[in-house]
């Protein structure tokens, strides 16, 4: 018996579009969650290790567990700040599955997917060096 990974295709492929692979995570637009479980052990894990390490905040090494608990809870939520992807696990552990991804749709973007630097006015032309 082979085991296949769910991403690829019957046709051995990963699906795209245009040029692009699509990411295993998002399907027809809609994201996959968790289970809710592993998120309230996540998010519970997180908690605790943020406690120890507002209690001392000079042990290295519980500053790294609690950054890695951090890390692991953005990838679960699909989050790129563990503050933002705690929030968002409280919020989908307290409502239920369609309300949760209706209200993820309503929120306001904090940041465009746009270019990052100075603003075009700030930038300078390599002919006018």
């Amino acid at each position: 018996m082979t085991v296949t990974d769910p991403c690829v295709s019957a046709r051995g492929r990963r699906p795209t579009v245009g040029r692009r692979a699509i990411e295993p995570w998002k399907v027809n637009g809609a994201m996959l969650l968790p289970a809710k479980a592993e998120v309230a052990r996540q998010l519970r894990r997180y908690r605790a290790w943020e406690r120890m390490m507002l209690a001392a905040p000079d042990d290295r090494r519980i500053r790294a567990t609690f950054e890695d608990s951090g890390y692991t809870l953005c990838v679960l939520m699909g989050k790129r700040c563990a503050r933002e992807a705690a929030d968002a696990a409280e919020r989908y552990l307290c409502t239920s599955l369609v309300a949760y991804l209706r209200e993820e749709d309503e929120r306001p973007r904090t940041r465009s997917g746009g270019r990052r630097g100075p603003p075009a006015a700030n930038r300078r032309s390599p002919a006018g060096r």
